[in-house]
């Protein structure tokens, strides 16, 4: 009886892999090959940045790095006329995508998105895998009670496989699919998600030593503004990210959207994503509404508190550069950052602001064939 169930799992996952090749034959905007990887860092601008690495600490990120920069040198890489200090953290041994940067500001420019409702345009959202969702939404429930500024969202169980369609589902044929939560926070909100019946290598690991069981940031969200086509076509165009697959509408008849980002009857959003040719994590989401929802955008700029940039890097930073600019985008020029790498960063047509970093390898392989390995648990 397992045996069969098995077997009928490994014929869906050849249905999911062919889905997933079309996809990656299927032509979009041109596409340039610039050895970019998938988001290396998140930036969260902090007053408070031992705070943070405690905070952080609890889900495995560890302090990698730390320096900082003059006013004038935090103007020329970042256009920000404060004193900066930085802080590098990784979660385990992945340092190919998914770490975390900590911007302390001597002067911030404001208190950027702060507390927010769901889907405000100028958000950004990090997302981690878990083994544990439940303990992660009692956690952050009794920090509610307690007074903190947090918005958990009960979890949510949905197939995003689609693996079992037009199969029973029973106790030895067990449901394959995700539960997933969304935290909204005053300086960070997180998306966490839980895998059931199926593991991707390569995309999300598990720190054994994370006292909350999480990985290092698989993928993040950004709510934005304007036709997603037009403003969005520079990450194939000049970054050389792949579109996931042409833009679409998701709305409130998805059940993990519906929780995830509070959808009332009715609404709906665009939605795109991009991945990197050379990591199948690090991937970028965008969002755009079709309801009306808060425009936080003026807070969402470098220098602000809470996630204001992200950071990929590339072997070929001065190919990058230039393509940016043949898309009308400024760049800063290309000069070293804080940690003395080779760097330039500008903000997108998107609203999105990122920082481009020269480097070349990893100690971590990221993996760059995905792959679906279903579990019978």
């Amino acid at each position: 009886m397992v045996s069969s169930c098995l077997g009928g799992k490994l014929k869906n996952m050849k249905k999911i892999l062919l889905f997933f090749l079309l996809i990656s034959t299927t032509t979009f905007a041109q596409t340039t090959e610039t050895g970019i990887s998938g988001v290396y860092e998140v930036m969260v601008g902090t007053k408070t940045p031992q705070l943070m690495i405690k905070y952080f600490g609890e889900y495995g990120f560890t302090v990698k790095d730390s320096s900082q920069l003059s006013e004038s040198q935090a103007f020329e890489v970042y256009g920000v006329k404060s004193a900066l200090k930085s802080y590098r953290l990784q979660n385990g041994g992945i340092d190919s995508h998914g770490l975390l940067r900590l911007l302390v500001w001597e002067k911030p420019l404001g208190d950027g998105v702060g507390f927010h409702i769901p889907e405000s345009v100028g958000s950004r959202m990090a997302v981690m895998m878990t083994k544990d969702i439940i303990r992660l939404v009692d956690i952050y429930k009794l920090e509610r009670q307690n007074g903190k500024q947090w918005l958990p969202i009960d979890p949510i169980f949905d197939d995003p496989l689609h693996v079992k369609d037009g199969q029973k589902v029973d106790f030895f044929n067990r449901p394959v699919g995700v539960r997933e939560t969304a935290i909204y926070g005053d300086w960070f909100t997180h998306v966490f998600f839980q895998r059931y019946g199926y593991e991707i290598p390569g995309y999300g690991t598990i720190n054994p030593k994370a006292n909350l069981q999480t990985s290092e940031f698989t993928h993040h969200d950004f709510f934005i503004k304007g036709d997603m086509e037009t403003v969005t076509k520079y990450y194939a165009e000049a970054l050389g990210l792949k579109p996931e697959k042409p833009i679409e509408v998701d709305g409130d008849w998805l059940k993990g959207p519906k929780q995830v980002f509070q959808m009332p009857d009715g609404y709906s959003h665009y939605y795109g994503g991009y991945v990197s040719p050379n990591n199948i994590c690090g991937k970028l989401k965008f969002f755009v509404t079709r309801g009306v929802k808060p425009d936080l955008s003026e807070h969402q700029r470098v220098g602000e508190l809470g996630i204001t940039l992200h950071s990929l890097y590339t072997p070929k930073l001065q190919m990058v550069h230039d393509l940016i600019k043949k898309q009308g985008i400024i760049p800063t020029k290309i000069l070293k950052n804080e940690f003395n790498e080779q760097c330039f960063t500008f903000k997108g047509t998107d609203g999105v602001s990122w920082q481009i970093i020269e480097k070349s390898s990893s100690v971590n392989k990221p993996v760059t064939k995905l792959e679906f390995k279903f579990l019978n648990n």
